[in-house]
């Protein structure tokens, strides 16, 4: 994937183990967009479009059963 390539994410949604849910419109829409297949161990460029970016590892909630995002909060 292109290390230039930004997927919005909103922060405030995440499981409650941490990991930012990937089921946004703006998501879905930014990984459709750069034709990005979701799969576990896939690194994304994740930003807010505001002040906040970070990488995320993705990986699959089976609880939720949803893509989710492993971050490091201590990067903010």
């Amino acid at each position: 994937m292109d290390s230039s390539i930004l997927i919005f994410v909103d922060f405030n949604n995440s499981d409650p183990g941490g990991r930012v849910r990937l089921n946004t419109t703006g998501t879905l829409n930014d990984l459709k967009t750069n034709n990005i297949k979701l799969h576990t161990g896939l690194v994304l460029n994740l930003t807010d479009q505001d002040e906040l970016s970070t990488t995320g590892i993705v990986e699959y909630s089976e609880e939720e059963t949803i893509w989710v995002a492993k971050i490091d909060w201590s990067s903010f």
